[in-house]
């Protein structure tokens, strides 16, 4: 079904996704599964690989309308839906700037993107092209030009799979700041259970392939009280609430 009008910011009610494999078998991705996302908050879809957690976002994205079931994605305010993949998918023949600015609606095209730039420790690279970018400073490009476009909803599939353990923590770091600075909605896809728990404010846990919620995880405490010790209790709260989850 098409998504239609949302009361909430993001409702999802999938009954069921199923594709055929390489060998013509049906294989059932997705199986019941319903979950909110509220007004402003940051959610993390957390589950193993290969459960259905990316082709979730692509149904709710539109890029898959072949399942069973419904969502509703916000309304008011611009509308806008943005994303942020596993590569970065910038043009090569543009600059950092004119790939930001290619996703940028008539209204906003002459916006100024001086304090995004900075914030993302890009201002001394938007002339660059992708090729002159290291892969974490493209992956910064892709989140710049995922919130100039001031989205009413955001989603995130795996944005730092792939990096080293200390780009990754700086670009979670930078990405809290930015989206700190105007919360919007936002749904993020990871199996890394630290990631989830440093960066939102509630896990949506899933079960293995075909994809259920098992449960959720809400994490009351505030982003800069995530200190070392606090994130060793979260972790010890998650794995009480959730045994066997990684």
């Amino acid at each position: 079904m098409q998504p239609v009008g949302a009361a909430v910011p993001l409702r999802v009610d999938i009954a069921e996704k199923t594709f055929r494999s390489a060998h013509g078998v049906s294989v059932t991705a997705l199986k019941d599964l319903s979950f909110e996302v509220r007004q402003g908050e940051f959610a993390c879809l957390l589950g193993p690989s290969g459960c259905g957690k990316t082709t979730t976002l692509r149904i709710l994205l539109g890029l898959d309308r072949q399942f069973s079931g419904s969502f509703q994605l916000p309304e008011g305010g611009s509308r806008r839906i943005a994303a942020v993949f596993q590569e970065p998918t910038l043009l090569p023949w543009r600059t950092v700037e004119q790939n930001v600015r290619l996703a940028l609606p008539k209204s906003l095209r002459a916006k100024n993107l001086d304090g995004l730039f900075n914030a993302l420790g890009l201002a001394g690279m938007r002339s660059l092209y992708p090729a002159e970018l290291s892969l974490g400073l493209a992956r910064r490009a892709a989140l710049a030009r995922a919130f100039a476009t001031e989205p009413a909803m955001l989603f995130l599939d795996e944005p730092f799979v792939s990096l080293d353990g200390r780009t990754a923590e700086q670009l979670r770091r930078l990405l809290l700041t930015v989206w700190s600075a105007r919360p919007t909605t936002a749904l993020m896809v990871t199996h890394n259970l630290t990631e989830a728990l440093m960066l939102s404010d509630r896990i949506i846990v899933l079960s293995p392939r075909p994809a259920h919620v098992l449960g959720m995880f809400d994490i009351g405490l505030p982003r800069q009280d995530r200190n070392p010790q606090a994130m060793s209790a979260l972790l010890r709260s998650f794995h009480q609430k959730f045994p066997g989850v990684t």
